[in-house]
């Protein structure tokens, strides 16, 4: 990787969101070194870094402090123009990049922390629904902006291929958990394929977390929760 000046990153291995950041910091190939911290733990070089939001991922940049990881991936795209350009030049279509990239975080990823809340199975039916059909749109997405290439962002992956990619650890924990499969072979066979070839990008392996790996720290966050509501009880 090339070396650049004073890069850290603030986060911790199981965040999609500090993915996301490492995924872009990979492609455009900057080395850089990485803080882990426990983002409950809310250290004080993560209060005094991100006071507003209080979370991870925090990216510096010698002197610079930028936060939110979809800022971020938009700054390292802008700061580092060297190597592959994850958002496009065109205007619209980066529009369009950012436009799906809003879709996912603020309407269909939410939905999987309502399936996580949800205690009735009725709730839950009609939650895997929703997902179900909030997938459709991502695969209609996909089959326009890769015009017949492998990713979103065409012959490699680009913005919306990081925004969506950063979650496929945390989908695979709640395909096996829900018994139904978000990326289906025949309802979004183009999801299907593109997934596995994300996946396996020299960008992001080694970097997306392994599903069992995310399986027991789901099993110690879920351990912890009931702890403290028993504790929360007496």
């Amino acid at each position: 990787m090339a070396a650049a000046k004073d890069v850290k990153l603030l986060g911790a291995r199981p965040s999609p969101f500090v993915n996301r950041v490492q995924f872009a910091l990979n492609l455009k190939s900057i080395d850089y070194e990485f803080i882990p911290t426990n983002p409950m733990a809310k250290t004080e070089l993560l209060l005094k870094s991100n006071p507003i939001h209080k979370k991870i991922p925090v990216f510096f940049h010698g002197d610079k402090t930028i936060c939110e990881s979809l800022v971020i991936v938009q700054y390292i795209d802008e700061a580092f123009p060297d190597g592959p350009s994850i958002l496009p030049s065109d205007p619209h279509d980066r529009s369009t990049a950012r436009f799906w990239a809003a879709y996912i975080d603020d309407k269909w990823f939410p939905l999987f922390r309502s399936l996580r809340d949800a205690k009735e199975e009725e709730s839950k039916a009609e939650i895997v629904e929703k997902i179900s059909q909030g997938v459709k749109p991502l695969e209609d997405a996909f089959v326009k902006l890769s015009s017949g290439k492998g990713f979103f962002g065409g012959d490699t992956i680009g913005y919306v291929d990081i925004v969506l990619g950063c979650f496929l650890g945390w989908l695979k924990v709640n395909e096996t958990i829900s018994n139904f499969k978000i990326f289906d072979e025949t309802k979004t066979p183009a999801l299907a394929e593109w997934s596995e070839r994300f996946k396996n990008h020299e960008a992001v392996k080694g970097t997306l977390p392994e599903t069992e790996e995310l399986f027991n720290i789901l099993k110690m966050m879920q351990a912890a929760q009931a702890a403290a509501q028993s504790e929360a009880s007496k």
